[in-house]
């Protein structure tokens, strides 16, 4: 199935460049030539919500509260370090390499809008989506803050307020000059987005309370448990028909690009994204991994193709989430409950390639200025793209709206944005894939610092039946206890013929 994927990638490059250059397609035709590209899009967007949900209650419940805490710990620590090391080696690289130097702002196109972010606004609008006012709500919307210029009070009836708002507030933009502070109040409102967050901490607290309360919560627990099978059984059909979806989804891609030109104007800046891509991507968090877990990393790295290819193809972890379960369980052997607690929060908040390309980008927009960065400005543009990619939802290109917090935090002009607007589809693909592969080699990680926890609680699961991650036990006494008890599909299936009921559930 790699192999037909890679095929497919390649076929779908070939076949943009040919229907570009010789189809003449109107943008109509355009979009219903992406159609099936967009049908697999949605499909891995679908499958989201029930495997997150399903695997991060499973994840926790199945593991000891306190050994869940030291887990937790150990994946936000190499999180927080690996993005740490990314933004370092990209702001050393886009310093060397000068890639704005050459040229000015002037020089490149500008293309798209600015979104409009306060830095203290999306830190809180951050916080406030861990704790979700409705869960129902959190599936589909995430909420956010907007700042509003408070209007001039100029003895205007409130009813007719709506009706004069525009000159009030160029009158008070005017009056401004004159040394008048203006006034801003804050609107919330919903857009549109799985909060992956706020899902993520209520079911890691709904996990370690159903993990704790014993054979009451078993119920519970092998209602996800069945949920997580079942939707890793729609990911295998899924699996089928990517190959078919990419290669209209690169072409529909490739067709849409109108300027190419702009890819000349800004090969450097690319160039610089990409090195330090490729150098914390083949080199350091290959190394880390070699360190600790001592096995070879390209072996690793090789089980995880699949992830990998898909996460290039279609730039947003979330919805690779799926497949990355499937190439770290299937082909890594990674311990399920390492798995499921440890890659739906790395999807969320493990942002290597984000926080590189941050860090890279906002250098690049102040050479193209001409401005001289101090030492200071330089570890704040460290401090808030580390913090930026780390509330850059999975999502694709929610790295811009990030990118705009960190410009402004050094003062630079948020506009600016704008200039590398073309080319950020490309990057977002790239720095993607890298982030994914953080997330597989975060699990490694995990797993081989957390294995006495694992094998301690592999002891007592074998004392108290029944675990649902729990290992075959291997001290059977005799063929006849062996067919009554076999480990499938992640729990235990027990022969009908049993006379004793296998009810007793872990006490943590």
């Amino acid at each position: 199935l790699i192999c037909v994927t890679f095929f497919m990638c390649l076929l779908g490059i070939g076949v943009g460049m040919l229907v570009r250059e010789y189809g003449k397609l109107s943008n109509l035709d355009k979009f219903y030539f992406s159609f099936p590209g967009e049908v697999l899009m949605r499909m891995l967007k679908l499958i989201i919500l029930p495997l997150i949900i399903s695997s991060m209650i499973t994840g926790v419940a199945a593991l000891d509260s306190s050994v869940s805490g030291k887990i937790g710990l150990r994946a936000v620590i190499y999180y927080f370090c690996t993005t740490v090391i990314a933004v370092i080696l990209g702001i050393v690289l886009v310093v060397t390499i000068k890639p704005g130097v050459p040229q000015t702002a002037n020089e490149i196109d500008r293309v798209g809008s600015t979104p409009e972010v306060s830095t203290v606004d999306a830190m809180l609008d951050l916080i406030r989506n861990m704790f979700p006012e409705n869960l129902v709500q959190a599936c589909f919307q995430q909420y956010k803050t907007k700042r509003e210029k408070v209007e001039a009070t100029t003895g205007v009836d409130k009813n007719s307020s709506t009706l004069t708002e525009e000159p009030v507030t160029t009158a008070t933009t005017a009056e401004a000059s004159e040394n008048k502070t203006q006034e801003y109040k804050i609107v919330g409102m919903y857009s549109d987005g799985i909060n992956v967050l706020g899902l993520i901490v209520f079911c890691l607290v709904f996990g370690m309370v159903i993990g704790q309360m014993g054979e009451k919560g078993q119920v519970l627990v092998d209602f996800f448990n069945a949920l997580n099978e079942a939707t890793m059984r729609i990911v295998q059909i899924i699996m089928w028909y990517m190959p078919i979806g990419i290669v209209f989804l690169i072409a529909g891609k490739i067709i849409e690009v109108e300027d190419w030109e702009i890819f000349r104007k800004l090969g450097l800046y690319m160039a610089t994204v990409l090195s330090g891509l490729a150098i914390h991507s083949t080199i350091i968090l290959p190394l880390i991994y070699l360190i600790i877990v001592r096995k070879n990393p390209f072996r690793f790295a090789m089980g995880m193709a699949q992830a990998l290819l898909t996460a290039l193809m279609i730039s947003s972890s979330s919805a690779t989430l799926p497949v990355t379960f499937r190439c770290a369980e299937e082909k890594n052997f990674i311990d399920k409950r390492i798995t499921r607690f440890v890659l739906p929060v790395g999807a969320t908040i493990n942002m290597d390639g984000t926080a590189l390309y941050e860090a890279v980008a906002a250098v690049f927009i102040a050479q193209l200025n001409d401005l001289e960065l101090d030492i200071g400005q330089i570890v704040t543009i460290s401090v808030t793209a580390t913090a930026a990619s780390i509330g850059a939802a999975g999502v694709p290109q929610a790295g811009l709206v990030t990118m705009v917090i960190v410009l402004s935090a050094v003062g630079l002009p948020a506009e600016d944005v704008t200039l590398i607007i073309a080319v950020d589809w490309l990057l977002d693909r790239f720095r993607t894939m890298v982030n994914v592969l953080g997330d597989a080699f975060g699990t490694g990680i995990v797993e081989k610092l957390s294995k006495k926890e694992l094998e301690q609680m592999d002891v007592t699961s074998e004392v108290n039946i029944v675990n649902p991650f729990a290992l075959e036990t291997t001290t059977l006494d005799n063929d006849e206890s062996e067919t009554k008890k076999s480990y499938v599909n992640g729990g235990f299936a027990v022969d009908k013929s049993d006379t004793i009921s296998f009810t007793q559930t872990s006490q943590f």
